[in-house]
C-alpha cells in the first residue's frame, strides 16, 4: 500500500508548515506529515520553507521598514506576529478558494494562524500518536555554522517523543549520518533531485529510503532501486493521474500537497 505523506501538511487547503495544515492532514487520514525546519535570529527552531518570509506570511505588512525578509533576521517574538492564514487567503496558492472548495467559516478560522515552533509541531504530532518527517534544509549564509541536526535531535530528546514517530530527510546526506549516529532508532531518508533538471544522483545506494523529485524519475530507475531493496517516495505529486502512474510503478510513498486526493484514490473513490 502506498503511504500518504502530507507535503508541508495538507498545504493545498491550509497554510503550509502550520499546525492548521498538520491538523487537516491528520483529519484526512495521511500516514504522516512532512515539514521544513528553519531557525530564528535568536536560535529558536521554527517551521518554514523559503529563505524569505514573504511568500507565506504577511511580513511586508507587519514590518514594512525591514530591508530583509530572510527568516534568520527575525526573532521568534517577531515571527510570532506574522499571519500565515492571512497570506494563504490573500494569495490562494493552489486555487482552492477560487474553486469554492473551502467554506467561509473555515477560511475565517485560518486568520491569525502563526508560524509554529518545531516544539509545537512535535507536541502536536506526539499528542495525535502520529508521525512526522522533518526536512533539514540548508540555512542562509549567516547561519551556515549552526548545528541544525544536533539541535533538532536534542529537542526531540527533551520532548521525549517516540523516535519511531520521527523521520529525518535532507539533501545534505552528511546531516542524516549525524542524526543516525546520535539516534540510530530515528529513520533517515535521503532527498535526491535538488535541481529541477540534473539527473537524479543515487550515489552508492547506501540509504534505505530515497525521496526523489517526481519529474526526474522513470520506471527503469524505480526498478533498479527496488531490485537493490530500496524504498522510494516521490515529491511533490499533486495530480491524480500522476499518483496513479507512480503507484502502478510500485513507489512506496507519495509526498503530496493534496493528501485528500490520494486518500480518496486509495479508497477507490
Amino acid at each position: 500500500m502506498t503511504i500518504i505523506i502530507a507535503h508541508r501538511g495538507a498545504s493545498s487547503i491550509a497554510p503550509e508548515n502550520t499546525i492548521a495544515a498538520a491538523r487537516k492532514a491528520w483529519e484526512i487520514g495521511a500516514d504522516l506529515w512532512e515539514t521544513d525546519v528553519a531557525v530564528t535570529k535568536d536560535e529558536h527552531l521554527i517551521l518554514h520553507h523559503d529563505d524569505s518570509l514573504e511568500r507565506t506570511t504577511n511580513v511586508k505588512q507587519v514590518f514594512p521598514d525591514k530591508s530583509s525578509f530572510i527568516f534568520t533576521r527575525y526573532t521568534l517574538e517577531q515571527i510570532k506576529k506574522l499571519d500565515t492564514g492571512f497570506q494563504y487567503i490573500e494569495t490562494d496558492p493552489f486555487g482552492e478558494i477560487k474553486k469554492g472548495s473551502l467554506s467561509q467559516e473555515y477560511l475565517t478560522s485560518l486568520r491569525g494562524e502563526k508560524v509554529p515552533t518545531l516544539e509545537e509541531a512535535l507536541l502536536f504530532t506526539k499528542g495525535k500518536n502520529w508521525k512526522i518527517n522533518i526536512e533539514l534544509k540548508k540555512l542562509p549564509d549567516n547561519f551556515m555554522d549552526f548545528q541544525l541536526p544536533e539541535k533538532v535531535v536534542l529537542l526531540i530528546r527533551k520532548i521525549q517523543i517516540d523516535p519511531t514517530c520521527i523521520i529525518f530527510s535532507s539533501f545534505n546526506h552528511k546531516w542524516l549520518k549525524i542524526v543516525h549516529d546520535m539516534e540510530p532508532e530515528i529513520e533517515i531518508q535521503a532527498l535526491i533531485g535538488f535541481s529541477f533538471t540534473d539527473p537524479l544522483d543515487w550515489g552508492d545506494y547506501s540509504f534505505k529510503t530515497y525521496n526523489a523529485r517526481d519529474t526526474l524519475i522513470d520506471r527503469e530507475q524505480i526498478k533498479i532501486a527496488k531490485e537493490k531493496g530500496k524504498q522510494i517516495n516521490l515529491f511533490p505529486v499533486n495530480k491524480i493521474e500522476d499518483m496513479k502512474r507512480f503507484m502502478a510503478m510500485g513507489v512506496d510513498g507519495i509526498i503530496t500537497s493534496y493528501p485528500q486526493r490520494l486518500k480518496a484514490l486509495l479508497r477507490g473513490n
